[in-house]
């Protein structure tokens, strides 16, 4: 498939997208790839000894797996439906690029976290964000809940909208699925604990070297976004270029930087996590208090940075391709 036909397909599963969303109930690729991480970990633990080199060397080939298996099914799946019909391999690619987008989703998930704390049902808003972030959610009052879904808009805006985009205008689906099944590996076995510190440590790491120009695209854009929606764009750039680097993870705090500038909170500081507190860095300055609204403003800021993604990466290409100097 040309690179005209390829970028075409994302601006489509970009809509689509925006539009749809996830259905909770459809199949999705990310389900799968998750089931097969599972799987692949409990056969692996069982074949490798339990020591930091066996736990760090199954690690490895679990990467090699992950990736192999769903981005080889994808190739495969478009040749295929190529050697069919063109139209088909454009369908397909349209659905895998749809797909790949968690855009709408986020902004659905955190709009139940914002309607329960607007109707003040805080136990309700309590188990809807700890159905999107990490942390623990029983000790949180209402102000802990809304920074908690604003920080995880801000942080997924990069991994889950901006780094597939950029991904997929690149390779298309296939390498927007290399991607996924990157990102969704750290996302389960990425951490520095006692179970993970050795087997996880290849996946956390092939994923900070994917996202290391994403999440810094991702906060200049934010910036630029923060500018469209009307918010504190200088605050964004200054507290982006300030509190980039306040996380343990070279990429995480980007976005978060500048969303936290955009609205004038203070996000991130220390955290309960499986009943232990966890000391980190805040990000931003504290100007007011984060409020259930701000859940909404860092949706709309999303969805300037991933517009901007989109022409960007896409527009400008394809004007390029369509209309030739």
């Amino acid at each position: 498939m040309s690179v005209t036909w390829r970028l075409l397909a994302l601006v489509l599963g970009f809509c689509l997208d925006l539009l749809l969303g996830d259905p909770r109930w459809a199949p999705h690729p990310v389900r799968a790839i998750g089931a097969l991480i599972a799987g692949l970990e409990r056969s692996l633990r069982r074949l490798f000894p339990k020591s930091p080199a066996g736990e760090t060397a199954a690690g490895v080939v679990l990467v090699v797996l992950t990736l192999c298996v769903p981005t080889g099914l994808t190739v495969l799946a478009l040749e295929v439906c190529r050697r069919v019909s063109i139209w088909l391999a454009f369908g397909v690619e349209v659905l895998l690029c749809y797909q790949l987008l968690a855009m709408r989703s986020l902004r659905t998930e955190s709009g139940e976290v914002y309607e329960a704390l607007k109707v003040g049902d805080l136990a309700e808003a309590r188990r809807s964000v700890s159905m999107i972030v990490g942390r623990d959610t029983d000790r949180l009052d209402a102000c802990g809940v809304a920074k908690a879904a604003v920080e995880t808009v801000a942080e997924n805006t990069s991994d889950g909208v901006i780094a597939p985009l950029i991904f997929m205008a690149l390779g298309g689906a296939p390498l927007g699925m290399f991607y996924k099944a990157a990102n969704t590996m750290d996302s389960m076995v990425g951490y520095k604990n006692s179970q993970y510190l050795y087997f996880g440590r290849a996946a956390a790491r092939l994923d900070d070297l994917l996202n290391l120009l994403p999440a810094r695209i991702a906060g200049v854009l934010m910036c630029l976004g923060a500018v469209l929606c009307g918010y504190d764009g200088r605050g964004a750039w200054k507290i982006f270029l300030r509190d980039r680097k306040n996380h343990k993870s070279p990429n995480s705090a980007h976005t978060e930087a500048a969303c936290a500038g955009a609205l004038g909170v203070r996000l991130a500081g220390s955290s309960y996590y499986f009943g232990r507190l966890v000391e980190k860095p805040t990000i931003g300055d504290d100007l007011r208090p984060v409020e259930p609204l701000d859940i909404l403003r860092a949706g709309r800021l999303m969805y300037a940075t991933a517009f901007l993604a989109l022409l960007f990466f896409c527009g400008v290409p394809l004007m390029v391709l369509l209309f030739p100097v």
